[in-house]
């Protein structure tokens, strides 16, 4: 063999060598990490896979840190506080404040209004928010109904302003998703393509577990679950698909014997009253399938079958009472994924 030849194979030899060693270097590691917090008034879990084993909490907290800055209603300093007690509008100051408004309002619209974040308060009036009362006067519920609906907001890319001073938005029915997307968005660009990110229920499941080699697992609670006794209706396998549930399971309050759902029908004023008990929704990011599922349970079964025939973008798994018990309804899209408990 000439050296022209031996040169050649040596050259062969050693590319080959070094793709083998950065294939190695760079594989995954089927030890996964995970890291939990609290945010929100709830907490979070992260399950992941690096090939490096990078802990990310520091980071985590330090986003969320940001996000809360921006939508939580409970901080008086926040973005979100300050619209709402200002007289006209906002300028925006935080990159994570605009975002979950451009959901909200596509939702908005969408939905025909029955998801509509300016609820907050008759949220606060029946005692879900920061305020506790025992029961509202009708005569109240009215005269707050003059100034709900997201149509008295407008945005742009460097504001949001209201026709109404007294307008006021709340992101509890769309926050806990939008707080999952941005976590999942950091991990991505960490180079993360394996995860589940959970927060207050809501969250993503990227690419699949691979300790299993499978997709992600996860169970829907039994509406019939009690704090002390939860147990699953169904399971879904889940790869790169958002999730979230909504339902009354243990946010409600009971007067004088009746409960009263947290959520706030914003076309009555009242809490929702409907059969639906639960809807989980599926959607290529958390902010939507958040507000989605907060929509669905305002509108009710047999309207949110309706709705989601105009949306096939958006899969749902819901359970509803009938006079024979339980029934469910699952889209065709997600179908295939789940699994019905008897």
């Amino acid at each position: 063999m000439d050296n022209r030849w031996k040169n050649a194979l040596y050259s062969l030899l050693l590319i080959a060598a070094v793709f083998f060693v950065y294939q190695w270097r760079n594989r995954e590691s089927t030890t996964p990490i995970r890291i939990e917090g609290e945010t929100m008034a709830t907490t979070y879990h992260i399950t992941y896979f690096d090939s490096q084993q990078r802990n990310f909490k520091a980071e985590v907290d330090s986003i969320l840190v940001l996000v809360n800055q921006s939508i939580n209603n409970y901080n008086p300093a926040s973005d979100i506080s300050l619209f709402n007690k200002s007289q006209t509008g906002y300028r925006f100051n935080n990159p994570f404040f605009r975002p979950p408004i451009e959901v909200a309002f596509e939702v908005f619209t969408d939905s025909e209004g029955a998801f509509d974040p300016t609820v907050m308060p008759l949220v606060n009036l029946w005692g879900f928010g920061q305020q506790k009362v025992i029961r509202p006067d009708s005569s109240k519920i009215d005269s707050i109904r003059g100034f709900i609906g997201f149509d008295k907001i407008r945005f742009n890319k460097d504001s949001i302003w209201k026709s109404d001073p007294r307008t006021q938005l709340d992101f509890g029915g769309i926050g806990q998703g939008y707080g999952a997307d941005v976590i999942t968005d950091f991990l991505k660009s960490k180079g993360i393509k394996n995860m589940l990110v959970e927060l207050g229920g809501e969250g993503m499941a990227v690419g699949k577990n691979l300790q299993s080699g499978k997709p992600w697992e996860l169970g829907i609670l039994d509406p019939n679950s009690t704090r002390d006794n939860q147990y699953f209706k169904a399971y879904i396998a889940l790869t790169d698909k958002s999730f979230t549930t909504s339902g009354n399971y243990f946010n409600y309050r009971e007067v004088d014997g009746k409960k009263y759902s947290h959520t706030i029908d914003p076309f009555t004023g009242n809490p929702a009253t409907r059969a639906l008990l639960s809807a989980s929704i599926f959607a290529e990011n958390a902010t939507l399938a958040d507000a989605w599922g907060t929509a669905l349970m305002v509108m009710g079964h047999e309207k949110a079958i309706e709705i989601l025939k105009k949306h096939p973008e958006i899969d749902a798994f819901l359970i509803y009472s009938t006079n024979d018990g339980l029934a469910t309804f699952t889209t065709e899209g997600i179908a295939p994924f789940i699994k019905i408990q008897p």
